[in-house]
């Protein structure tokens, strides 16, 4: 028998996340058989209290299974008061988990009560070589503190049992990544720096902090989205093949493209890097504060909100390929995408007919829509000459499968934890990796004392943040629905 344990189980991410998340595998079938679903925390609740938690989360979520109740759902859920310090709640905590049951862990809580929470399971003797335990971001603010949380985590677990979750990894379209490059011959010999000029990688938001000024602004967006999102990404993206879908062979690909990142420190950051901090403006048609405006905010604060970054890949497939990576609050429109931009043509031979040939290129996009674009040049039916056109080839998952119910990317994270799958989450190696790199740039703004440029909300960042693909011929795609 499995038992699932929910930490923070009253917590935002539970609510918004997590829960609808666990009522949908039950929906459709997919949990293990007699699953026990515990919701702890620190807080005097009982069971009644937290159904109500519970059914209020699920009616605030759109997109459920349909045909299964969720009040039977609901009622088998338990809570279960845990306090860190008091070994007696974690004798309770084991006796509702059930005897000789499979314990899955989900923290999620704040990191500082990682270590507590793993030396008291182990006091109490609730961890075995089965057990397993999800953690969530941020897992630590740089390397040093990502190797002490890590280090908490591993008192009770060994890395075999320990599964860093980035939701990210959970959406279709970055599995398809994987697909649409080792499961075709089209593009795996095109994947290199022999045809491809650039790669841009956007991760755009139209929100600003929405009250959460507290952790972001001792974050930024650096350690925020480009540390584990935007190089989860990148790392997908530039990958070699893996001898299999084994979830070691996945995850040592990814760890060489983040050990082959080119370091960014002082001597680069002003000729690499831009960061900005949105300003007053509109969003949605509405006026908007700028951040040092937001509520509770400190108005001298130098916390970045939006970061480009040109990245160098120093191994044989990548040498001399741009990646340039784009993250910000208030953007003008809310979309995740890959860029893939190929080399143009070595010669037009349509110049005397006046047609302008532009590069191929392969949008991978991951939000609003979940949708591969493959443009390419096309004649423009007619009698007059051979006049050429960019035409998108669109493969749109709608399209495909018909109206089929998009998941929160939780759910298959979820599911994978349940069947002991780390393919889709993160290595402590991986997590080291990215901090030393993304610790260099931390350190090269401090030396250089970059400060971040103010942008208004509703537009797309600092106009730097054009000059820093200009100045290589390069310019930033714009999604155009």
């Amino acid at each position: 028998m499995t038992t699932f344990i929910l930490a923070g189980a009253t917590g935002d991410l539970a609510r918004r996340m997590l829960w609808p998340s666990l009522f949908a595998l039950h929906a459709e079938g997919l949990l293990p058989p007699g699953m026990r679903i515990i919701g702890i925390g620190r807080s005097e609740l009982d069971d009644a209290a937290l159904h109500e938690v519970i059914a209020a989360s699920l009616e605030k979520s759109p997109n459920l299974p349909n045909g299964a109740s969720r009040e039977d759902f609901i009622r088998d859920v338990r809570y279960v008061r845990v306090d860190n310090d008091d070994p007696a709640t974690f004798a309770a905590l084991r006796e509702a988990a059930g005897p000789g049951a499979e314990l899955v862990f989900f923290l999620s809580t704040p990191p500082d009560q990682f270590r507590p929470f793993c030396l008291a399971l182990k006091s109490a003797d609730m961890v075995d070589r089965r057990s397993r335990i999800v953690i969530e971001k941020p897992i630590g603010v740089d390397l040093a503190s990502s190797r002490e949380v890590n280090a908490a985590v591993a008192l009770a677990f060994d890395e075999e049992q320990i599964f860093r979750i980035d939701h990210y990894l959970g959406k279709e379209t970055v599995q398809n990544l994987l697909a649409l490059r080792f499961g075709n011959s089209l593009f795996e010999p095109l994947w290199n720096a022999s045809a491809i000029d650039h790669v841009q990688i956007t991760v755009a938001e139209t929100v600003g902090i929405e009250g959460r000024w507290g952790y972001f602004d001792q974050a930024g967006s650096l350690r925020d989205m480009v540390q584990n999102h935007m190089l989860q990404l990148l790392a997908l993206m530039a990958m070699e093949a893996p001898y299999s879908m084994d979830p070691a062979a996945v995850r040592n690909e990814k760890v060489k493209v983040l050990e082959s990142l080119r370091p960014i420190g002082a001597a680069e950051v002003m000729g690499n890097i831009v960061t900005g901090q949105y300003a007053a403006g509109t969003a949605g048609g509405l006026p908007v504060p700028g951040y040092r405006q937001e509520e509770g905010a400190a108005t001298a604060s130098d916390t970045e909100t939006f970061v480009a970054i040109r990245a160098e890949i120093d191994n044989w497939r990548w040498a001399g390929v741009p990646f340039y990576l784009r993250t910000g609050k208030r953007l003008a429109a809310r979309q995740t995408e890959i860029v893939i931009q190929l080399k143009p043509v070595p010669h037009n031979i349509f110049a005397g007919v006046g047609s302008i040939l532009q590069p191929n290129r392969l949008v991978i996009q991951l939000q609003p829509q979940e949708t591969v674009t493959l443009h390419v040049m096309n004649k423009e039916p007619g009698l007059d000459g051979m006049r050429l056109h960019p035409l998108a080839l669109n493969l749109s998952l709608t399209d495909a499968f018909g109206s089929y119910r998009r998941r929160i990317a939780y759910e298959r994270l979820i599911l994978d934890v349940l069947k002991g799958n780390s393919t889709l989450f993160v290595r402590r190696d991986e997590i080291e990796a990215a901090w030393k790199w993304i610790d260099g740039i931390h350190a090269g703004i401090r030396q250089t004392g970059m400060k971040p440029r103010s942008y208004p909300s509703g537009s797309w960042g600092p106009a730097a943040a054009i000059a820093l693909t200009e100045r290589h011929g390069h310019s930033w795609y714009e999604h155009a629905g």
